[in-house]
């Protein structure tokens, strides 16, 4: 997928939503700190695999680490694990570094941590790894039908 196609897909969602242009970079520090933006309201947002092959999409604060036990309890499954940087690309159709928290190219179970709901906005990937997406916290949940649990833990 492309930035054009998730900028499709926001408008045909009537969602709000805000682009921040930004130098191109890969981790969630370093994109907080080039665009100005508060590290925990920018989430890390993991592609991820159950025991049973189902892709799923994991977002947590920027300034935490995923808790892969906890998001497996969340989820009913045995166990969840991270998928490699290239097959994350695939199965969300944006580079890592670029993913969103919506729109994705395979249809995801998401789980957020419950931590972000306190934000009116989060940032997010704007499906490249030169701009970040600002959404409303509500959109995010509607729209991907979030499970919402403790699955991060402090780095």
């Amino acid at each position: 997928m492309n930035p054009s196609d998730l900028e499709e897909y926001l408008k045909k969602n009537r969602v709000w939503y805000r682009f921040i242009h930004k130098p191109e970079t890969v981790h969630t520090a370093d994109a907080a700190k080039v665009a100005g933006v508060e590290i925990g309201r920018l989430t890390k947002n993991l592609v991820s695999e159950t025991d049973g092959g189902e892709f799923v999409l994991l977002i947590v604060p920027g300034d935490r680490r995923v808790n892969l036990k906890a998001a497996a309890r969340a989820l009913g499954v045995r166990r969840v694990r991270l998928v490699s940087f290239e097959r994350a690309g695939e199965i969300s159709g944006y580079p890592p570094g670029g993913t969103p928290s919506i729109g994705h190219k395979t249809p995801m179970k998401t789980v957020i941590d419950k931590s972000l709901l306190k934000y009116e906005t989060i940032y997010c990937g704007g499906g490249s790894r030169d701009r970040l997406l600002e959404l409303r916290t509500k959109d995010v949940l509607r729209l991907s039908r979030a499970v919402v649990a403790e699955i991060s833990k402090s780095v």
